[in-house]
């Protein structure tokens, strides 16, 4: 009888409730838009009143200086200081030229009021553009803590917290949601560090095992041929395995951002590349050529190392068979540190350039299905590459071969 299977889980539920019900006067709420309408409209008001108070001063000024008319008569005759009135004329030349004394004083007075206006309203605008800057940095200041703590976040730091206190407003709903989502992703990538922990020490334990008692049965003498023959097959299944183990466990570590680095020559990561490679090259009468200039990154060794290796391991095995050659140089150019591996080989089209980045993908089969990897070289670059917050590119070489640039930051 077949065993009833066990009931799906429900998914865990969230630590916030999202169907928190809404405050009984959602208009009361304190919210960043109602606080930025009532500090730049009571400034705006403030800066009113101060401007109208200052043109009515000043208006008041200009019409009660010099309380006398600008003219007056004496014994008869009407006499002027500020204007022109004639000595003898008729009534309506007098009511004229008074009229025309009187404008011209008000017209004076209007424009030394209009000067001095435009002056205070200047003033008033500089000061009440500081003040607004001022306070809306204040009021808008938890966004600027977001914004580092997002940036220690993208460095890895994932046990940053923003811990905005005050007012219950967006800002506040926010960060807290941030918060909750930090929360979450720790949770996770500490369970995905326990979890390639954890599988590579039961991945490799029985591969181990299986290569140690392959080696002693190949080290009987009295074995068979057949049984030989099965042995050396067996050890190259194991052999494949195991290179298919650290390749996925090194892809799955490098995906993430490096927290620990350190000052790494590309130059020195090249040349222990090279010798590392340089015995399989002699095999297959491949040339390798290097230049090698200082071009020192913040990084981790080990991955960097990884890099310059797949690199030439695959300029070396993906080859022609006579007159091959591969090129390696670094350089720091345009202010990164680049490293350039250069092969010939077979001729690569550029719709294909994007699948050799890709997990066991090669140029022209779907699936891995060569002697020469397990597909996982370019892919483990990329990934090293994009954790050191670098690029890698590809483009295919005029007659065969490929030519990759990894550009990272110094």
């Amino acid at each position: 009888m077949a065993a009833t299977p066990a009931p799906p889980q429900a998914p865990p539920k969230p630590t916030w409730d999202p169907r928190r019900p809404e405050p009984p006067f959602p208009w009361l709420r304190p919210t960043i838009r109602i606080r930025l309408t009532l500090l730049y409209g009571g400034m705006f008001l403030i800066a009113g009143i101060l401007l109208l108070s200052i043109i009515y001063l000043l208006a008041a000024q200009a019409l009660t200086t010099g309380s006398e008319l600008p003219f007056k008569i004496v014994e008869g005759k009407v006499t002027s200081d500020i204007c022109n009135l004639p000595d003898s004329a008729s009534p309506s030349t007098f009511n004229s030229a008074m009229n025309d004394c009187v404008n011209q004083q008000r017209q004076h007075a209007l424009d030394n009021l209009l000067s001095r206006s435009l002056l205070a309203l200047l003033g008033l605008a500089v000061i009440a553009f500081a003040f607004g800057y001022a306070m809306a940095g204040r009021v808008l200041s938890p966004l600027g803590r977001i914004t580092r703590t997002a940036r220690a976040v993208a460095g890895s730091d994932l046990s940053r917290r923003i811990e905005l206190d005050g007012p219950d407003d967006e800002l506040k709903e926010l960060a807290d949601t941030f918060d909750e989502m930090l929360e979450r992703l720790q949770r996770a990538f500490t369970a995905q560090q326990r979890f390639v922990g954890n599988a590579s020490h039961e991945l490799r334990t029985p591969l181990a095992i299986n290569r140690t008692l392959l080696e002693v049965h190949l080290s009987d003498p009295n074995a068979p041929m057949e049984w030989q023959q099965l042995g050396k097959t067996l050890m190259a299944t194991n052999e494949r395995s195991e290179q298919l183990v650290e390749g996925l466990l090194l892809l799955a570590r490098s995906d993430n951002q490096i927290v620990e680095r350190k000052p790494v020559d590309l130059a020195e990561v090249a040349a222990q590349a090279i010798d590392q490679v340089h015995a399989e090259a002699e095999a297959k009468g491949v040339e390798i050529r290097s230049k090698h200039e200082p071009a020192v990154v913040q990084g981790n060794g080990v991955l960097l190392e990884r890099i310059a290796l797949n690199l030439v391991q695959n300029a070396v095995r993906y080859n022609t068979t006579e007159g091959g050659w591969v090129e390696v140089t670094t350089a720091v150019q345009h202010g990164q540190a680049v490293m350039v591996v250069s092969n010939t080989g077979p001729v690569v089209p550029a719709y294909e350039i994007d699948n050799l980045f890709e997990p066991f993908r090669r140029l022209r089969t779907e699936r891995t299905g060569s002697d020469k990897g397990v597909g996982l070289g370019l892919s483990i670059v990329r990934s090293v590459t994009r954790a050191h917050g670098g690029h890698i590119y590809a483009q295919p070489r005029e007659g065969g071969g490929l030519v990759m640039r990894v550009m990272l930051p110094v």
